[in-house]
């Protein structure tokens, strides 16, 4: 850890400096220091107050240019700070730092709280939309209006006096809450892990798990055993391979019990109140539940449009695991397991059925699969598709040694923005895979480039050996960087429009169809390459692949609209004042559903930082699915076309999709690029369910 408690003069805050550097600045992740992040974010957050003040105080007729322009020009310090302290708490976190975002995070909602009420700004943001049409505003202009007088709306700009103290206290109380959650999930994650101790416990296991296994321990302290990490990179291989059916299930508990151990670090407390408080702020705001005041930002538009999706997805995945279950109860009996299958089985057997039906046993993929590898793949789809291009650069302040970054340039060698890459998991991090935007592209008073970056929780190997990953982590990358992606080749004017700054139910779209090139011929052949002998991946394994393709996708969409479901339900049936029980809640609704017992949620109720740790995906974790529509649609276009490199194609793509940012309606974008809506039809051929 290079996080630092040595005290520091206030105005000696390095946090609280533009950004140096090349490049237009680049962000100060070493060398950062705890106790500087609470003076550099007040200091921040009194800036970007005063300079709000000056906007709402302007003598002059609000336009667009003095009143929401110049919000566009607001908070820039704040928002460096910012950037550095989320890239803190979510990869380097230690209890000092908890407790600076314990006190901090109340605060920073406040400051929003004190924007979206202030009725002066709001006075003037009234004036530019009610004349936004026929000011002579281009076509983005009257977008970004258009979203900053929608925002303040949604988040009670319009309510009293009264009303807007209550809301400031709920979302206040929200922030300490979220930031609770967090803090108590990932502490499960970083101190609970099993320790095998014994050769026997690693039957079954891939030489590449026993060895990300083994560097585990020793990074822990216990050099010579082999740890199974509270991380689902860790967990997913132990439970696929493992034949110690025992230590599945300890594996299997452990991870889903995070939140759950009646300690310190529970969160059933939290999350009751976290529901009430949501359920009266939108009430306050004049909406019949969370769901629905979190639904008026969307595509879906009402959660009744979401529940039939989910529904109509629901029915024949269910159907499958019966079938999937029933495969893999037969291979049991036949080699005399004497068991009935459980939840901690599912992985397991479901390689055997793999290998039964496909010939397809994943442990060959993983050879094959070196992490340097998938990485340069991403970039070769990148370069085929937009012309991008990645070149490491060395020098620039990165907060471990092992996180790296690449300068990205278009066809012509322009510099587009930097890649920022943090694949490895350690203590303080959060587990799963995400992008972040360090910086926002924009152009409207001077071209600024995109800083992004892309964190995954890989098991780093000891030096001079390759990192293998599973397939399934291959195509977690592919997802992750077409987030990255959406962020480079964004190309608007305006920041709060810029990237993935879009619909929650839009943004997985570009990430989830850039996974359809991982098993691309093109891409395969090469990059996946035996990490021993250096030859390319046989062309009858490939073909395994493809023709396994839709196998599995009843466990894959259960264990995912599982978690869907319920978080709608939660947020529809939540009232006031009223606790719910969240373990109750989740058993009935799930029993309610017919949810097989061989599967539980992808993300339990006590864990489910996506909807509990901020309101991003609250009463939005649908959003995947929803996504999904449109991008096995867009998949469609490309094999229509000239397949998956159609150049023709890709430009629509890049153009309507990737470019545009927020600064169209999702939908127009979309028929604009297929020259249709989407329809369910290619979701369900995508994952072998029947076509109605």
């Amino acid at each position: 850890m290079n996080v630092n408690t040595a005290q520091a003069p206030a105005s000696a805050n390095p946090l609280l400096a533009k950004w140096s550097g090349p490049y237009g600045g680049v962000p100060p992740l070493a060398g950062v220091k705890v106790e500087q992040f609470k003076p550099a974010l007040e200091a921040a957050m009194a800036e970007q107050l005063a300079e709000i003040e000056a906007i709402a105080n302007d003598p002059a007729a609000p336009t667009f240019d003095n009143t929401i322009a110049a919000m566009e020009r607001s908070g820039r310090t704040f928002s460096r700070v910012r950037t550095v302290y989320d890239i803190y708490t979510s990869t380097m976190s230690t209890p000092e730092l908890q407790a600076v975002e314990s006190e901090m995070e109340p605060k920073i909602a406040g400051m929003f709280d004190a924007i979206t009420q202030n009725e002066k700004l709001f006075a003037r943001i009234q004036a530019v939309y009610g004349a936004r049409e026929r000011s002579g505003l281009s076509a983005e202009q009257q977008r970004v209006t258009w979203l900053t007088h929608s925002n303040f709306v949604h988040s009670g700009a319009k309510l009293d006096a009264k009303s807007k103290a209550r809301l400031g206290e709920i979302n206040q109380a929200l922030a300490g809450h979220f930031a609770k959650f967090s803090q108590n999930v990932m502490g499960d994650e970083g101190e609970h892990m099993l320790l095998l101790e014994k050769e026997a416990d690693l039957a079954g296991l891939p030489d590449g798990v026993k060895a990300g296994a083994a560097a585990a321990a020793e990074g822990r302290g216990h050099k010579g055993k082999w740890a199974i990490l509270n991380t689902r990179s860790s967990m997913e291989p132990f439970l696929t391979y493992s034949d110690r059916r025992e230590l599945r299930e300890k594996v299997w508990r452990t991870y889903y019990s995070r939140g759950n151990n009646g300690d310190a670090r529970d969160t059933k407390a939290i999350i009751p109140e976290i529901l009430a408080l949501r359920a009266e702020r939108a009430q306050l705001l004049g909406f019949a539940t969370h769901a629905h005041w979190r639904l008026e930002q969307s595509m879906a538009k009402t959660p009744e449009a979401t529940l039939e999706l989910m529904e109509a997805v629901w029915r024949p995945a269910v159907a499958r695991v019966r079938e999937e279950v029933a495969d893999m109860q037969k291979i049991a009996d036949q080699e005399g397991a004497q068991i009935t299958i459980e939840a901690w089985d599912y992985r397991y057997y479901a390689e055997k059925v793999r290998k039964a039906k496909y010939d397809l046993d994943q442990n060959l993929l993983t050879p094959y699969l070196q992490l340097d590898r998938m990485r340069d793949a991403m970039f070769f789809t990148a370069g085929e598709l937009f012309g991008l291009q990645f070149k490491p650069v060395s020098g620039l302040p990165t907060v471990v040694p092992e996180q790296t970054v690449f300068e990205v340039t278009d066809s012509a060698g322009k510099h587009v923005g930097l890649w920022y890459f943090d694949p490895f998991a350690r203590q303080g991090k959060r587990s799963g895979a995400w992008m972040s935007a360090y910086r926002s592209q924009e152009r409207f008073d001077t071209e600024i480039h995109t800083i992004v970056s892309n964190n995954s929780n890989f098991v780093i190997g000891k030096p001079g050996e390759p990192v293998l990953i599973s397939w399934d982590d291959a195509v977690t990358l592919f997802h992750e960087f077409g987030h990255a992606l959406h962020g480079l080749l964004s190309n608007v004017t305006y920041p709060s429009v810029s990237g993935t700054s879009v619909f929650n139910d839009y943004v997985e779209f570009p990430s989830q169809v850039l996974e359809r090139w991982l098993p691309t011929p093109e891409v395969l052949n090469r990059f996946a390459l035996h990490y021993q002998t250096g030859r390319p991946i046989p062309r009858e394994l490939v073909e395994k692949v493809e023709k396994a393709s839709t196998f599995n996708q009843g466990f894959a969409t259960v264990e995912y609209l599982a978690s869907a479901l319920v978080d709608m339900q939660f947020h529809l049936a939540a009232k006031p004042g009223v606790k719910i029980d969240a373990a109750a809640f989740e058993r009935d609704t799930l029993t309610a559903l017919g949810c097989p017992k061989e599967i539980v949620m992808r993300h339990r109720t006590t864990q489910f930082s996506h909807i509990f740790s901020s309101d991003s995906y609250s009463a939005g974790y649908y959003s995947y699915l929803w996504s999904d529509v449109h991008s096995a649609d867009a998949w469609e276009a490309f094999t229509e076309a000239g397949g998956p490199w159609d150049k023709a194609v890709a430009l629509r793509l890049r153009n309507h999709v990737f470019s545009i940012g927020n600064t169209i309606d999702p939908a127009d974008g979309y028929r604009a690029f297929r020259g249709k809506a989407a329809s369910t039809a290619a979701l369900m051929r995508r994952r072998g369910f029947p076509v109605n």
